[in-house]
């Protein structure tokens, strides 16, 4: 039986990206809320809801979307729903467009783990396609692009794979249960609602503008 001290640390990944892109949406919109305070008063800051759309927007879809690898499940975080895959019900590891995590009945990709474009797979280096757990590798120990380990998708491939590989060899898995495991997923309305809002919100304030 595990101690706390013997399981596994829960293992998040967000995509590299994301502060990045969520910091200068961030920084745009603060810019843009002092020029309208600037130039109409406070009282502009009223008609402000787009720039406030646009942030909420900016963290929902860059910063939100997550990868959470723990002992129990792979869970993913993505902007509509959220959903954890049982390791019991992990049948096999995709990256041909996305993480995406295959269970006998269906497929979930991950919104936070794109595979690459051109420059991410042309930037992949043989350090990036070595040491890697053992399904990664196809025919004739080939690896595919969404799978190098310097882009999202193949990251997170890595840490899915790696912990998943470990429970296995370890007799932790009962690989007798990939039947009966059920994946749950739960609509993320506590976001889509303030989004609904936040987009009527700009429409409206436009209209009377």
């Amino acid at each position: 039986m595990n101690t706390p001290e013997d399981t596994p640390a829960a293992l998040v990944f967000k995509p590299r990206t994301s502060k990045w892109f969520t910091l200068i949406a961030f920084v745009l919109v603060g810019m843009g809320l002092v020029s309208l305070a600037a130039t109409e008063g406070p009282a502009g800051l009223l008609g402000a809801w787009p720039l406030l759309a646009v942030a909420y927007g900016a963290w929902w879809l860059f910063w939100y979307p997550t990868v959470v690898v723990d002992r129990t499940a792979v869970t993913l975080r993505n902007p509509l729903a959220t959903i954890s895959v049982p390791w019991a019900a992990l049948v096999h590891v995709d990256t041909k467009y996305a993480l995406q995590l295959v269970t006998p009945r269906r497929s979930y990709s991950a919104w936070a783990a794109p595979a690459p474009g051109v420059w991410g797979t042309h930037a992949g280096k043989v350090e990036h396609l070595t040491n890697l757990p053992a399904s990664s590798y196809g025919p004739g120990a080939s690896v595919r692009p969404g799978d190098l380990k310097h882009t999202d998708s193949g990251y997170a491939a890595f840490l899915v794979r790696s912990r998943w590989e470990s429970m296995i060899d370890s007799g932790e898995l009962d690989v007798d249960q990939t039947d009966s495991a059920r994946v749950t997923r739960r609509v993320n309305w506590i976001l889509i609602v303030p989004a609904l809002v936040l987009l009527g919100a700009s429409v409206a304030s436009q209209g009377t503008g």
